[in-house]
């Protein structure tokens, strides 16, 4: 039966930058198995600094007794006040499978039976018991390691013949992945990053928006190996290439013996310890063996996010009392505005009234005027033998009967001028008692 683990994220991924700097508080123990030796970094994440506070490398552990070496280890803890933290180690590559997986459309709550759904396919062990973990990426997809697990059984005994407390056991992409998410890491920026192991091999991590995650070892010149990754990214093949140390988060304190540039994982297996609530790494460790750091060390964390809240709390009934403040005295000087205010509406009421009037007499004044004009203009359009017995003088309209030698001239007639238009004839009748016809027109004033 297979013995399962998953870590998850407490913390929102869209945590902002500083609050995700003032919750980094922690330490952690990062132990590297390698071929021969256990290299061993420890570092102090605090929210202004990291700190590494030193570097030990045990040297031919597995074959030397197990308790020679976890004094050596448990002396190293206390030379730097560490006997509380339990150690995150970074199992060897071959005997961890890595498999980011896309989960389109799956929460982050049914992603794990969702993996679990999917596990036989992920690894070539077969019907041998496996444990494995997982760990949320960026846009649905997941991070998911597997370990046979007589190897993790191997493991868990030797360190506990050794006395050393373990919490995790991960794999460097997913250390490397939590450690940089410590930096507020921007998803979707693409990046290639090289470090030369301790064998003498190119150590590749790589994130994209086409691969969120990627981690290879090579025994390449490390052009040939960034060429291979850029290609597996996805990335413009002029991508410059980074240093692991240059994406990590820098230490304001480094021991010199603890060279970042000749082998960075215990360094970023130490972050991913320190603070795996703020940047979850996978653990293909099973519940059961895990040793939790001491409950002491969440007190300054614990006071911290208190200081927090009651600093938020103090902020938001500050504002609602000031504003409450604003809003009286912004009434009182409302009040005492108020009667000019409506004096001044009453007067601007009042101006607006006597203007009208003012139009329309100054209308009527002109209305005089415009109705002579118009009186003249039709004298002058229409002379002898042209006659009119009855004209009907509106303020838009023109309205005349007579008697003219042709009455469809007089259409045209009346529009030549500059104070009508639309003339239309409404009646014209053959004169009986004469020469010449009777009409009835009717034509617009134009607007003046």
């Amino acid at each position: 039966m297979a013995e399962t683990s998953s870590i998850r994220a407490s913390l929102p991924k869209a945590l902002s930058l500083d609050l995700r700097k003032l919750l980094a508080f922690g330490a952690g123990v990062g132990i590297q198995i390698t071929a021969n030796d256990l290299e061993i970094a420890a570092a102090r994440v605090r929210p202004s600094r990291i700190q590494v506070l030193g570097r030990l490398t045990i040297e031919n552990y597995a074959s030397r007794p197990a308790a020679e070496w976890g004094a050596e280890y448990a002396r190293f803890l206390k030379s730097n006040g560490l006997q509380h933290v339990s150690a995150t180690v970074l199992l060897p590559r071959r005997e961890v499978i890595a498999r980011p997986v896309s989960l389109p459309g799956v929460a982050t709550g049914d992603m794990e039976n969702a993996i679990r759904f999917d596990l036989d396919s992920m690894h070539p062990y077969g019907d041998q018991e496996i444990c494995w973990g997982w760990a949320p990426l960026s846009k649905g997809a997941a991070l998911v390691g597997v370990a046979r697990k007589s190897v993790i059984d191997h493991y868990v005994g030797l360190f506990a013949e050794a006395g050393i407390n373990v919490a995790s056991l991960t794999f460097s992409a997913a250390a490397i992945h939590a450690a940089i998410r410590l930096n507020g890491h921007q998803e979707g920026r693409g990046f290639v990053a090289l470090s030369r192991t301790l064998s003498g091999s190119i150590e590749v991590y790589g994130e994209s928006a086409a691969r969120p995650v990627f981690s290879a070892e090579f025994d390449l010149a490390p052009q040939r190996a960034t060429t291979l990754a850029l290609a597996e990214l996805r990335l413009p093949p002029d991508t410059a290439p980074e240093q692991l140390e240059e994406v990590l988060p820098k230490p304001a304190v480094n021991p010199i013996e603890n060279d970042l540039a000749r082998n960075a994982l215990p360094y970023a297996t130490a972050l991913a310890g320190a603070c795996p609530r703020l940047a979850p790494s996978v653990n293909v460790l099973p519940r059961e063996y895990r040793k939790l750091n001491s409950r002491a060390m969440l007190i300054p964390s614990i006071a911290l996010a208190a200081i927090v809240v009651l600093l938020v709390g103090g902020f938001w009934v500050y504002s609602l009392y000031a504003d409450r403040k604003y809003l009286g005295a912004l009434q009182a000087e409302i009040a005492k505005i108020q009667p000019r205010a409506e004096r001044a509406s009453r007067l601007d009421r009042q101006f607006d009234h006597a203007q009208a009037q003012v139009k329309l007499l100054d209308q009527y004044r002109g209305q005089t005027r415009a109705d002579l004009d118009t009186l003249n203009e039709i004298t002058k359009l229409l002379p002898s033998p042209i006659w009119t017995h009855d004209l009907d003088l509106q303020r838009d309209t023109v309205r005349m009967s007579g008697e003219a030698e042709q009455t469809a001239g007089l259409v045209k007639i009346l529009d030549s001028s500059s104070l009508f238009e639309n003339t239309a004839v409404d009646s014209e009748n053959q004169n009986q008692r004469g020469s010449g016809e009777l009409f009835q027109i009717h034509t617009s004033r134009r607007k003046r």
